[in-house]
This record gives C-alpha cells, structure tokens and sequence, in this order.
C-alpha cells in the first residue's frame, strides 16, 4: 500500500516540485491549491502519470472550514496520511517600506503563512499520532517549509520575513511534540528559488547571483526543493527531528 502525502500549495511553484519529486517516489498524492478543480487538470495528469493515485483538495489554508474540508477528503478517499508537507503560502502584495505597511497585509500573511500551518498541522498531527496508536509499524512525518526570510532581512516584506521566522518555531514546537509518537518534523529552508513568486524579480536577483550573491553561481529550482523533501520523508535522517536543511546554494553562509 502506498504512502499518501498532502502538499499544500502543490499545484504550482515549490509546491508542485514537491509534489512531482514524491509521486515519482512511490507516493499517492493529495495536493490543495484555492484555484477551482478544472484548473488543475493538468497537474492532476502530470503527477498522475507518474503512477501515482492523485486527488485535489481545494480549500485557502487560513480558514478553518477549508482545513477541515482538506483533511476529511483525504480521510474519505484514500483513509490514511502518512506525509504532511506544510508549503502553501503568499508573499505581501505589494512590498513596502515598514513605516508604511498596512495591518491589513500583516493579517493576511500571519492568517496564511502562519496560523494556517500550525493548525492544519494540528489536525494532520493528532491523525498521525492516531495511526501510530493503531500501528506500531506506522511511518509519519512533518514537512515545514520555510525561507531563508526566516533570518535574513528584506524590509520591505518584513510580514513574510516574521511569518517566516515563526515557522522555524513552529518546525520546534511540532518535533518537541511529536516525538515520543516517533513521528520526526523537519523544516527545509529555500532560498532564492526560480517560480511564478520570484518572477517579478528575476531581473535583480540574476544581477546579485552573477555578482556573488549565492556561492553555487545559480537560481535554485523546485526540484532542489523536491529532492530534499524526499530524502526527509524517506527516513535517511532519522536522528535529526527538529532539524533545518538548507536549500540555498549557499546564500546563507556567512564569508569575509
């Protein structure tokens, strides 16, 4: 029987290289997006072709009524959840100066990036804990991921950089918690990373990686995302709850 994961914001982005990476691995998928079912297809047929049972879960993560709805269709279809991989998330809509940000764009981004994680995870956790109660045997594990933000400053989009940094906690809290289930939680931390998020700034960020700005001279790709994932969730790090693999091509390494 195969494993089933859920990636949230899995129909495009980091999200579906993600998705793409587990059901090339011998995983079901259930992937949630808020973009209606028929336009989706194609990436219900791109992961399916890959051998994998796949179902959408639509639903904004920040409500409490969508999580719910997300969680009992993957309960009703496939009725086991071995792989939760919190990446579903939104950048500011417009980037400003924090003299000038809006409460109203802080809300939104703590109510999706944040408080839509930690309770979906809630949910998903107590299914976890559920099955390894029922299973001795039973393998779980929780995905976080999050974004080099988390500890380096952009200004200008300080309320992604906190809902950021609060998913490194979060990442914590769950392992602490989820441990004695043996159940490990993991957050990968991207950085910059080529998708339809980062396109508005591709001409700059090309400009700063020609200039140094990571050390391997590249955009990273979804895939790089993926392959971390998997390697999590395969159990070849199975000492290291609570741990932040980097995926940033060295950006974050502090040089002289």
């Amino acid at each position: 029987m195969k494993p089933v994961a859920l990636v949230t914001g899995g129909s495009r982005g980091i999200g579906l290289g993600i998705a793409k990476k587990l059901s090339q691995n011998g995983y079901n998928i259930a992937f949630n997006g808020v973009r209606g079912e028929e336009k989706v297809q194609d990436v219900i047929e791109e992961l399916s072709s890959e051998g994998a049972e796949v179902i959408y879960c639509q639903g904004d993560i920040g409500l409490a009524k969508d999580r719910e709805a997300i969680v009992n269709k993957i309960r009703s279809h496939f009725g086991r959840l071995n792989v939760l991989v919190n990446n579903a998330g939104v950048a500011p809509k417009e980037r400003q100066d924090p003299l000038k940000a809006s409460e109203e764009s802080f809300e939104r981004l703590m109510r999706i990036n944040l408080q839509g994680p930690y309770f979906l995870t809630q949910a998903v956790a107590r299914w976890l804990a559920e099955q390894k109660k029922a299973d001795d045997s039973f393998k779980g594990s929780i995905i976080n991921i999050g974004s080099i933000s988390a500890t380096i400053v952009s200004p200008k989009r300080g309320e992604y950089c906190i809902s950021k940094a609060g998913i490194a906690m979060h990442n914590k809290i769950w392992a602490a918690r989820m441990a004695e289930y043996d159940i490990p939680v993991y957050e990968v931390r991207p950085g910059i990373i080529k998708t339809d998020m980062t396109s508005g700034v591709e001409e700059k960020y090309d400009k700063l990686i020609a200039e140094g700005l990571t050390i391997q001279p590249r955009w990273g790709y979804p895939e790089d995302v993926g392959k971390a994932v998997l390697s999590l969730v395969s159990g070849d790090f199975p000492y290291s709850t609570g741990e932040v693999m980097m995926v940033d091509g060295g950006l974050s390494l502090q040089r002289l």
